[in-house]
C-alpha cells in the first residue's frame, strides 16, 4: 500500500500571548512506495511525530491531502485507515496478559469483520510467532523486559493485519543492546510482512541501518529524501550532512581563492571553482594521513578501536574545534607528535555556500598544490 502525502501542512495555535500560529509541518509533499520501510528523520521539534499523528488520523491537516493507495484518506478516522500504531511508551495494558493485549483490537470488529474467541487466540498466537514472543503468552508486562514488551506492541498493531505499519520512537526506552536487536527485529519482521512502514526517530544511525528510504527533516521541512547511503554521501545542505554520520563531520571555515581551497592559510585541495567563501565539511574517513599531507592539525591524542584507529586532533578554524579523522590501525601516527598531516579525499570533502549552506557541487583539479 503506497502512502500519498500531497502538500501536507500542519499549525497549531501559539499559546502564547501574542496569538496566531505555530507551524509543524510546511507544505511536505513525498510518496511512500508500497511495501517499503521509510526512515522519517530529525532531531526533536522537527514536525517528525506530527507526520505520523496525521497519517494515522490522530491529527486532521490544516492543508494537504493523504491518499492510501488511490483512496484519500484524509479526513477518515484512525479506526477506519487500517493502520497499526507502536508508541514509544508500548502503551499496554498492565493488568492483561500478553494474550490479552494482542487480542484486544479484535475484540473491537463488528459486523461481518467480528471473530470468535477461536479466531482472535488463533491471530493472536500467528501475530506472537511472528515477533517470536509465543511461549510468553501467559505473562503480564511487568513480568518481561523492555525489549519483550516492546515485541508485544508490535504484535498487537500487526495483528489486524494493517495496510499500514507506524512505529514512533519504538526504541528509544531500550538499552545499547537491545536497541540493536531489536531494529535487526523490526527490518525482518517487516520485509516478511511487506506492510508498508514509516519508522520515526532522532537516531540516524537507527535510521540508516534499517531504511529503504530516509527522508530528512527539519522545523517541520522536508530536507532531503533518498536512500540512506546516498544522502549519507550526496547531502544537499550543510544541515543533512551534520545530522548524518558516527562520528559527525567536521566542519570548517574555509574559502576558494584562484581555484585553490583553503582552510586557513593551508592550500588543501584544486577546485575548479571561482572565488567564494565556503564551509568545508570532511567525513571522519575523508582524510589520508601522510607527513607531506598539506592539511595540517594539533594531534590531541590516537584512540585504537579494533580495526580503525580515531586520531583526535583540534583545529581553530573547526566548527567544534575537535576533529576526529578514521584511519586504518596500520596506519596511526606518533602518539607522541606535536601535529598530524593530512591529504584530504575529495568524494568525502563536501563543501557548502557560506551564506545559504546549500551544497557546492565541485570537481577537484588533479595537480600538485
Amino acid at each position: 500500500m503506497k502512502i500519498v502525502l500531497d502538500h501536507l501542512t500542519k499549525r497549531f495555535p501559539n499559546r502564547n500571548k501574542d496569538g496566531g500560529f505555530v507551524t509543524a509541518v510546511s507544505d511536505f509533499t513525498f510518496e511512500i512506495p508500497d511495501g517499503k520501510l521509510v526512515g522519517l528523520l530529525g532531531p526533536s521539534g522537527c514536525g517528525k511525530s506530527t507526520m505520523l499523528n496525521m497519517i494515522c488520523g490522530l491529527e486532521v491537516p490544516s492543508e494537504g491531502r493523504i491518499y492510501f493507495g488511490e483512496d484519500d484518506v484524509t479526513e477518515l478516522p484512525p479506526e477506519n485507515r487500517g493502520v497499526g500504531m507502536v508508541f514509544q511508551s508500548y502503551a499496554l495494558y498492565p493488568h492483561l496478559t500478553v494474550m490479552q493485549n494482542i487480542t484486544f483490537p479484535l475484540e473491537n470488529l463488528k459486523g461481518k469483520d467480528k471473530l470468535t474467541k477461536e479466531q482472535m487466540k488463533a491471530k493472536a498466537l500467528e501475530a506472537a510467532r511472528l515477533v517470536q514472543i509465543e511461549q510468553l503468552m501467559e505473562r503480564k508486562p511487568s513480568e518481561m523486559s523492555g525489549g519483550q514488551q516492546q515485541r508485544v506492541a508490535i504484535a498487537r498493531a500487526l495483528v489486524k493485519k494493517p495496510r499500514v505499519l507506524l512505529l514512533d520512537e519504538p526504541l528509544s526506552n531500550l538499552d545499547a543492546r537491545l536497541r540493536l536487536q531489536t531494529r535487526e527485529e523490526i527490518r525482518r519482521i517487516q520485509k516478511e510482512t511487506k506492510i508498508t512502514t514509516v519508522f520515526v526517530t532522532h537516531d540516524q544511525e537507527e535510521a540508516m541501518s534499517i531504511s529503504d528510504l530516509i527522508v530528512v527533516m527539519s522545523a517541520g521541512v522536508l530536507q532531503q529524501i533518498g536512500k540512506p547511503q546516498e544522502v549519507y554521501d550526496d547531502p544537499v545542505n550543510l544541515f543533512v550532512a551534520k545530522f548524518l554520520g558516527t562520528p559527525a563531520i567536521n566542519v570548517f571555515t574555509g574559502k576558494i581563492r584562484n581555484h585553490r581551497l583553503f582552510i586557513g592559510d593551508e592550500p588543501v585541495m584544486h577546485v575548479q571553482e571561482d572565488d567564494r567563501e565556503v564551509y568545508v565539511g570532511i567525513r571522519p574517513e575523508g582524510f589520508i594521513l601522510d607527513e607531506n599531507g598539506p592539511f595540517t592539525c594539533a594531534l590531541n591524542r590516537v584512540e585504537v578501536m579494533g580495526r580503525d584507529t580515531s586520531v583526535v586532533s583540534t583545529h581553530p578554524l573547526c566548527e567544534n574545534v575537535v576533529v576526529r579523522s578514521i584511519i586504518s590501525t596500520e596506519d596511526k601516527p606518533d602518539p607522541d607528535a606535536q601535529d598530524v598531516h593530512f591529504f584530504l579525499k575529495p568524494q568525502k570533502t563536501l563543501l557548502f555556500d557560506r551564506n545559504t549552506q546549500e551544497r557546492i557541487y565541485y570537481h577537484e583539479v588533479p595537480e600538485a598544490l
